[in-house]
């Protein structure tokens, strides 16, 4: 009986939730579990998949998403500041490992334009892998994940270059009208969003801020609408929702658009990782594994060399070189697709379609363990690394989105805390889930963030772990209990301020570990805020308050038990 599609997706999910508990129970990365499942329900074994055309709709609908929030995280001066390094890095693995690809493939037999499209695509690393990867290691701000992207970017570009090639050679075309077509509409779609991020949406956003689900619609729409349009330019839709974040990297409320889709991605990129599951059937090993061995050595072996001598070169540290090569050495799935249709056209051998997938799984698979295991492997083999390292190598460093100061809440006494955070020339960060308040804080020139302070998302993505002084002005004990158990979670010493409507209240997040907790009754955000600036914002140095305030509040109970 054939399975409708409600069924094969849920029965998909349902396997994939068993695989994944299973990698979870054994620390073994989720990423392998989800292709693992692929080659569970794909034809090799189960067959459970038939609507493929389905899922691979849902699989595009999850690479945008996870490249939207990706561009959400991004700004120009992070492009542009990246933007030497990508390009030359690029070159130099586009040049080199193409050239060894081309080498290898040849002395496998493939005839010498097969060999050039297989030694093309090998230069190729995984945008989706490396990007969720990062994300899931709370890196994408590190320097060598902003290099990574950078990179990735420029990949994309190149690949999407090389796939119109295909076109124009398959179609006898030796003009370069299409290109210049192409070209002249990415400049007018850059300028559309350029426009639309800088002046247009600004101007409704406050009304967006507004409604929680208001915000969570135009953000899906804004990404997947600017994917479509790149698409129908002739470009890929990953590069425009890459680029549909990035011209709303800007606005105060991009780090919540990109905490509310998150979980819409994650169900969405599953699906993309079972459907690369599938492409694995045993009938292409038996013809495929020694071929595919031998690219994925030079992928494995040959690109992080590569890529770390050309970062060497620009002065970049051992370790900062390490940890990029280290998570770009795999084949990308934008490999397959332009392999498999170089091969459609026949363009090229259609052996290659098989080796090309089979090494894409070989390099995605191994190097998750590799992007896991980074920091052991740099330490086992710093100093062989030495050699990939200038003596003069000085990197630039990038500004972290780290604050010694976060607060949470402006309207209830915020502004003398905001004063006593200038008078200690202490950097800091005001956050509110009021639209209002936020364009008052822009105003004002006072750095700030909109989300919510109970999402626990947002407060990875805004580094609360890293802070050494939280201050919370909302007297909700609910919210402050989610933010405080976060906190003594993550760092114990740090310091956590907030209000409280009663001294029950004031009682409960005291034995949860806070610093101080202010109450109307007893003393005011000014003289709280009078006292960090005197004494400083340490855990110890409120002791003495927090003391008394807790003597107050016995006596207070006592009065209230008689």
């Amino acid at each position: 009986m054939e399975l409708s599609v409600f069924t094969q997706i849920s029965l998909v999910i349902a396997v994939a939730a068993i695989i994944a508990l299973i990698m979870r129970a054994l620390r073994q990365p989720l990423i392998l579990g989800y292709i693992l499942t692929g080659v569970l329900v794909g034809p090799s074994m189960l067959d459970v998949v038939h609507a493929k055309d389905t899922f691979d709709t849902f699989s595009e609908i999850g690479i945008a998403l996870l490249l939207f929030i990706i561009g959400l995280g991004l700004n120009a001066t992070v492009v542009r500041s990246l933007g030497k390094v990508s390009v030359v890095s690029t070159t130099i693995m586009l040049l080199l490992v193409g050239s060894a690809g081309h080498f290898v493939n040849l002395l496998l037999g493939f005839d010498n334009l097969t060999a050039i499209y297989l030694g093309i695509a090998l230069s190729f690393s995984s945008t989706i892998i490396v990007l969720k990867v990062l994300s899931d290691k709370h890196e994408l701000s590190r320097l060598y994940g902003q290099i990574a992207i950078g990179i990735l970017l420029v990949e994309d570009i190149i690949a999407t270059i090389a796939l119109i090639s295909v076109t124009m050679i398959s179609g006898g075309s030796n003009d370069v009208v299409s290109l210049m077509l192409l070209v002249l509409k990415t400049l007018l779609l850059g300028v559309g969003l350029y426009i639309s991020g800088r002046w247009v949406i600004p101007r409704i956003g406050k009304s967006l801020a507004g409604s929680s689900e208001l915000l969570f619609l135009f953000s899906i729409g804004w990404g997947l609408s600017v994917a479509s349009m790149f698409e129908l330019a002739g470009l890929s839709h990953e590069i425009g929702a890459l680029f549909a974040g990035v011209s709303l990297a800007g606005l105060p409320y991009a780090t919540e658009m990109a905490t509310k889709l998150k979980p819409v991605r994650d169900f969405f990129i599953v699906l993309f990782f079972v459907s690369l599951g599938e492409l694995f059937t045993f009938s292409a090993i038996k013809e495929s594994i020694i071929p595919a061995l031998a690219l994925s050595l030079v992928v494995m072996i040959g690109k992080p060399i590569f890529l770390m001598i050309s970062l060497g070169m620009l002065r970049y540290t051992r370790l900062t070189s390490f940890k990029t090569a280290i998570h770009l050495n795999q084949v990308s799935e934008f490999s397959i697709i332009l392999i498999v249709y170089a091969a459609s056209t026949l363009l090229i051998a259609p052996s290659a379609v098989p080796v090309i997938t089979l090494t894409a799984l070989i390099t995605i698979a191994l190097s998750t363990y590799l992007m896991k295991y980074d920091d052991a492997l740099f330490k086992l083999l710093e100093r062989r690394l030495k050699i990939f390292e200038r003596k003069d190598a000085k990197e630039a460093r990038k500004k972290h989105m780290v604050y010694p100061i976060i607060m949470f809440g402006y309207h209830n006494g915020g502004h003398e805390f905001v004063q006593t955070f200038r008078d200690m020339n202490e950097r800091y960060i005001v956050v509110d889930y009021n639209p209002e308040i936020i364009e008052h804080l822009e105003h004002r020139g006072i750095r700030h963030a909109y989300g919510d302070m109970t999402d626990e998302e947002f407060l990875d993505e805004i580094s609360v772990a890293k802070a050494e002084l939280v201050v919370s002005t909302i007297d909700a004990i609910e919210t402050n209990l989610v933010t405080l158990r976060y906190l003594r979670k993550h760092n114990t010493d740090a310091s956590f301020v907030c209000h409280a409507r009663s001294y029950e209240d004031a009682a409960t997040l005291y034995d949860h570990g806070a610093s101080y907790v202010s109450l109307p009754h007893f003393i005011g955000s000014e003289r709280v805020s009078n006292f960090i600036r005197r004494r400083g914002m340490g855990h110890d140095a409120l002791k003495d308050y927090r003391d008394k305030h807790l003597i107050t509040i016995g006596r207070r109970a006592v009065d209230m038990a008689d």
